[in-house]
């Protein structure tokens, strides 16, 4: 079991991960060549010169088309303000369609999208090209009996790409349904279940088909270009491929009140000691200077009513926030699946939930490790002495005031140098290490940190990979050295700062803008006054 669901487990109802949001690419993959669309109007749709004016007309029969199709099902055709949230936007139209299956409504967007051109040629002839273009679109919102709301847009010019957004909360709602499981759900979160097992299972059945088969009968319905055809042998016409996916764990909580005292504890350390700001820990990829991508961390307010602690690697995210006031939710995204190691293609999906889950379960088990750090009795001693080897190699101790000891170590919890089952080389900690000391790579040599990270090495929390030139933190390193560095940035640096050195407009920030962890330090730094006044202690000129 997760570590972090382990020591939580008194105060949580039940979890479950899956697949949230999902936008998927559709395209007719031979489609996106010039050589491939000639061959096939020429062989397929008999066309006799590939001009401007017939895709023109190709177009124009498509906008007919989706009117004649609105007019049937009596499905209006809006184009919605800018600005605007469409999952708010389209709210009331599924509300009024009630719980029927079919087209809601149909909103239309100028937006870019890859068609096909002709350009005539100075021989007379004309010039195929595929490009990006600005132009309307359709978005198509629906309820499917498989997948609940979902959307399709679909660009109403040749070739018809299109794109798919799906949500597996969707999905399991209807599967639980049809077996009867008493579920409720929030938003886009469970919060009651009456068989969470069954649940999980449920998600981790997820598969290719259950994704393929309701979006293609849609784009058959949809996009008759392609379906109209007398000698079309497949209903696979299109191709799906990931865009955006979003795979989310969800711890369900008991009570409010547990939840808001972690939720408040994670977004205090998070701040500071431990945070993800260099996340090859989680995602598995070691960063070296030919990275090239986003690579922070920042907690900002979003619309979901709280804040939302959110780290960037690549195109690829994760975020931990609380929503409907039970739900501790930690979703990874990915943008561009092959910075996780995983095709774009569906047929991935399998393999990609595998990674997600993966990424979702290593950064809880660090956020516990931020949150709680367990030593045994005896082991901060035995830390401290040095280390002696069966050859009698001498190897200093831990010293929890060794300003070099602990930029090392928060060069480690910086979580960049944990890439793939922990692996990281000496020079990937030089930089992080040397800011942390406030110096440069040329004054904190190479040399000094091979020394400070033998330290480790002797104490067992660093271990050389064999027949490599790597290293790895093992767990129990992992913890002492968040353990180390809680104590000195977190309780010894602190309050000596506030007796000693106190800033003034800090004391002037009232209470209620506070945070708790904010509010407990000011409270110690009074209390530290107070003692010194009453020992008679003064500061020297």
């Amino acid at each position: 079991m997760n570590p972090f669901i382990e020591h939580h487990q008194a105060s949580i109802r039940f979890q479950y991960s899956c697949f949230d949001r999902m936008l998927l690419n559709a395209v007719v993959q031979p489609m996106q060549r010039p050589a491939l669309i000639v061959g096939y109007l020429d062989k397929c749709k008999h066309v006799p010169s590939i001009t401007r004016a017939y895709f023109r007309q190709v177009s124009e029969d498509y906008h007919r088309f989706v009117g004649q199709l609105a007019s049937t099902h009596g499905v209006p055709i809006v184009e919605p303000p800018k600005r605007v949230r469409r999952e708010d936007w389209v709210e009331p139209f599924y509300k009024a369609f009630g719980r029927r299956f079919g087209i809601v409504v149909i909103l239309k967007s100028r937006e870019n999208a890859r068609v096909a051109v002709s350009y005539p040629t100075p021989s007379g002839g004309n010039r195929l090209e595929v490009c990006t273009r600005f132009v309307w679109q359709y978005y198509f919102y629906l309820r499917d009996q498989d997948w609940g709301r979902m959307f399709l847009r679909i660009c109403p010019y040749f070739p018809f790409n299109a794109r798919v957004c799906l949500n597996q909360h969707e999905w399991l709602a209807r599967q639980l349904d049809h077996a009867g499981i008493r579920v409720h759900q929030a938003a886009n979160a469970f919060v009651q279940c009456a068989d969470p097992e069954r649940l999980q299972q449920l998600a981790d059945g997820l598969t290719p088909g259950d994704l393929d088969g309701p979006v293609q009968r849609w784009l058959h319905e949809l996009v008759p270009f392609y379906t109209s055809e007398p000698d079309r042998t497949s209903d696979r016409v299109y191709r799906l491929f990931s865009s955006q996916v979003e795979y989310c764990t969800n711890l369900v909580f008991r009570e409010r009140a547990a939840l808001d005292r972690m939720a408040e504890r994670l977004l205090d350390l998070n701040r500071t000691i431990g945070r993800p700001d260099k996340l090859s820990t989680v995602f598995g990829y070691r960063i070296t200077k030919a990275y090239r991508g986003g690579l922070k961390t920042q907690i900002a307010d979003h619309h979901l009513g709280n804040p939302v602690i959110r780290s960037e690697y690549k195109d690829s995210s994760i975020k931990q926030y609380v929503r409907d006031h039970r739900v501790l939710r930690t979703e990874v995204t990915s943008y561009n699946t092959p910075d996780l190691g995983v095709g774009k293609s569906i047929r991935n999906l399998p393999q990609l939930r595998r990674v997600m889950k993966g990424i979702n379960d290593r950064y809880l088990a660090i956020q516990q490790d931020v949150l709680e750090t367990y030593v045994d009795r005896g082991q901060l001693a035995r830390l401290h002495q040095p280390t002696i080897t069966a050859s009698g190699r001498r190897t200093p101790g831990l010293k929890l005031d060794d300003p070099r000891l602990l930029a090392v170590m928060q060069a480690l919890t910086c979580f960049v140098h944990l890439a793939r089952a922990g692996r990281f080389r000496t020079r990937d900690l030089h930089q992080t290490a040397a800011a942390a000391l406030g110096m440069t790579t040329t004054t904190y040599r190479l040399g000094q940190l091979r020394y400070d990270l033998a330290k480790l090495r002797a104490k067992g929390l660093v271990l050389k990979v064999p027949k490599t030139q790597t290293y790895r933190v093992t767990p129990q390193g992992m913890r002492i050295c968040v353990l180390f560095l809680k104590l000195s940035h977190r309780v010894y640096a602190p309050f000596p700062a506030a007796a000693l050195r106190p800033l003034a407009h800090d004391a002037a920030l009232p209470d209620p803008r506070r945070a708790r962890l904010d509010t407990l330090y000011a409270g110690v730094d009074r209390a530290l006054d107070r003692l010194l006044d009453h020992l008679g202690f003064k500061l020297a000129a």
